[in-house]
């Protein structure tokens, strides 16, 4: 038997929410996030015991509460901002952007050679900030390297490497039969 493994594209009709999980690094919208959950699961355990329910219904009121909490607290991805930033950068790349805006809208020459002055302190917190989280970025994977190459561990460090190289893209495909048909039980 020959297993032939095919990227499945799907269409329009079950569009990928992304969620900005950038915010849950930050610890109040980590704290938010965890309690606001909590409540409406406890509300929805509530309804469960007061009825009798599948384990598709149990499922459904699951996930919805889950997609809802994520809109709610987090919100949908605008940006594709790359995952070492921080939010606190990225906070910082709004107040620079602000300063430039600023050196724009004054009219005389000496608000704006202030405005310019503030500028260039804010794009130098930017860049230095940046550089930190870069380097945060990298510090974690080369640890973890450096524990699997001590272990042996050739399958973890190879996905640490070319994670670190900015190549790493983990495909996840679903088996087909040979008409076309996505597997989705295990059979022997």
């Amino acid at each position: 038997m020959k297993v032939k493994l095919k990227k499945h594209w799907t269409s329009g009709e079950t569009e990928v929410k992304r969620f900005d999980t950038v915010l849950v690094r930050d610890t109040d919208e980590l704290n938010k996030f965890k309690t606001t959950p909590n409540n409406r699961f406890q509300a929805l355990q509530d309804l469960l015991k007061e009825e009798e329910s599948t384990m598709e219904d149990n499922w459904k009121g699951i996930k919805k509460a889950l997609i809802s909490t994520c809109q709610e607290v987090l919100g949908r991805k605008k940006h594709n901002h790359k995952e070492q930033i921080s939010k606190e950068t990225l906070d910082r790349i709004k107040e620079r952007k602000n300063e430039n805006t600023a050196i724009s809208n004054n009219r005389t020459r000496t608000e704006k050679v202030k405005k310019h002055a503030e500028y260039t302190e804010a794009n130098k917190q930017v860049k230095k900030s940046i550089r930190a989280d870069k380097e945060k970025y990298v510090k974690g994977p080369a640890t973890t390297w450096e524990k699997a190459s001590g272990e042996g561990s050739m399958r973890q460090l190879y996905d640490t490497m070319k994670k670190l190289a900015g190549k790493y893209v983990k495909p996840e495909r679903p088996v087909k039969d040979k008409g076309g048909k996505s597997i989705t039980e295990i059979q022997e």
